[in-house]
C-alpha cells in the first residue's frame, strides 16, 4: 500500500513507519518537527516537512491507499492550562484531514487513540465497551476525534480502525523516546541512570496494590507497530473498529524501577511523593478483541526486554549529543 504517516518524526510515528517500510510499504512522513526529529524518520520514507492542516488536500491528492494518523499534542498537564492548543491542535486538524481524505477518496485510516479517553474507570482489564469519561483536555479531545471519525465513516464510507493505549516503552534499533518535556515513567527513570535527573518519585506508597505502588499497562512500541499495520489491512470500508491495546497483566512502579537497577546497574535513588490527583490505583487494558478480531499477539510483554531496548536507545543517544 502507499501510506502517509503524520506525526511520523515522533516516537510512536517514527517506529511504526520503519515497520511500514520493512513490510514493503510505501511510505511518506508528514510533520512539521515541533515535537519531532528529522533523523528519527526512518530511511526509504519520503518526507514532507509541513504543517498538517495545511498539507492534507494538497499531499493527499497524490494518491494514498490509507492513512496512519500520530501527530498531536498529547502533554495532560498542558491540556489542562492551555486547551485552546488541544482543541486546535488535536481536534480541528484532524477534520482538515479528515476533508482532506474525503475530498480525495483515500480508504482508510488508522487512529493513535488513547486509554485516556477513558478515564478513571471503574473495572478494569478496560474493555471497549467501557464508558468514555477522560479526566483531562487530552483525552477529550482523542474522544472528539473518535465520535468525528465515527460520523464521516457512517456518511462517507471510510474504513477505520482506533487503537487505544497506555503506556507505551522500548525502542526499534535507532527510533525511539524522546521528548523535550519527558513525563512518561520508564525514560524518566532511566535519566536518572544517565545522570540528568538526581532520583525518580514515586507518587503515592500507600495504593491497595501489592507493593503499594500504582500499576500501569505497558506495550513495546515494537507491538504497537505491528497492531498498527494489522489495523491497517484489516480496516474495513464503512466501519470503524476501536481496539485497546496492552499486556493485560501490567507492572508496578517499584517493579519498573527494580527492572532500571537491573538494566543499567545503577542504584536509582527514589523518593516518596504524595498522590497526584486523579491517579487510579490500576490501569491495565484488555486486548481480547484486537487478538481476536485482527489477530495481533504481542510478543514483547516481559519488562526487562521492554527496559533494555529503551537503555539501548537512551545510551545511542546519550552518546550522540555528547559527541
Amino acid at each position: 500500500m502507499r501510506v502517509l504517516v503524520t506525526g511520523g518524526a515522533g516516537y510512536l510515528g517514527s517506529v511504526c513507519a520503519a515497520h511500514l517500510v520493512e513490510n514493503g510499504h510505501e511510505v511518506a512522513v508528514l510533520d512539521d518537527l515541533s515535537t519531532g526529529h528529522r533523523d528519527a524518520v526512518p530511511d526509504g520514507c519520503r518526507f514532507i516537512e509541513a504543517d498538517l492542516a495545511e498539507a492534507a488536500p494538497a499531499v493527499l491528492a497524490e494518491g494514498f491507499d490509507g492513512v496512519l494518523h500520530f501527530a498531536a499534542k498529547s502533554l495532560v498537564g498542558e491540556s489542562m492550562e492551555h486547551p485552546e492548543r488541544y482543541w486546535q491542535g488535536n481536534v480541528v486538524t484532524t477534520l482538515r484531514l479528515l476533508d482532506a481524505m474525503r475530498a480525495q477518496g483515500t480508504p482508510r485510516l488508522v487512529f493513535s487513540s488513547t486509554a485516556a479517553t477513558y478515564g478513571e474507570p471503574a473495572t478494569v482489564p478496560i474493555t471497549e465497551d467501557a464508558p468514555a469519561a477522560p479526566t483531562n483536555t487530552y483525552g477529550a479531545s482523542k474522544l472528539a476525534i473518535d465520535h468525528a471519525i465515527s460520523s464521516y465513516v457512517s456518511a462517507y464510507g471510510f474504513a477505520a480502525v482506533s487503537l487505544r493505549y497506555f503506556n507505551v516503552a522500548g525502542a526499534h534499533g535507532r527510533f525511539g523516546e524522546r521528548h523535550a518535556v519527558e513525563t512518561h515513567l520508564i525514560p524518566i527513570v532511566l535519566q536518572v541512570a544517565s545522570g540528568l535527573r538526581e532520583a525518580v518519585q514515586i507518587y503515592g506508597e500507600d495504593w491497595p496494590t501489592a507493593d503499594g505502588t500504582c500499576i500501569r499497562d505497558y506495550i513495546h512500541v515494537d507491538d504497537l507497530a505491528d497492531a498498527h499495520v494489522l489495523a491497517l489491512r484489516h480496516a474495513t470500508p464503512a466501519t470503524h473498529r476501536i481496539y485497546n491495546l496492552g499486556s493485560g497483566t501490567g507492572f508496578s512502579v517499584r517493579e519498573v524501577i527494580e527492572a532500571c537497577r537491573a538494566v543499567t546497574g545503577h542504584p536509582l535513588p527514589a523518593r516518596s511523593a504524595p498522590r497526584r490527583a486523579g491517579d487510579p490505583a490500576v490501569l491495565i487494558a484488555s486486548s481480547e478483541r484486537a487478538r481476536a478480531e485482527l489477530g495481533w499477539q504481542p510478543t514483547r510483554t516481559e519488562l526487562h526486554r521492554i527496559v533494555t531496548d529503551a537503555w539501548a536507545f537512551n545510551q545511542r543517544h546519550l552518546s550522540l549529543d555528547r559527541s
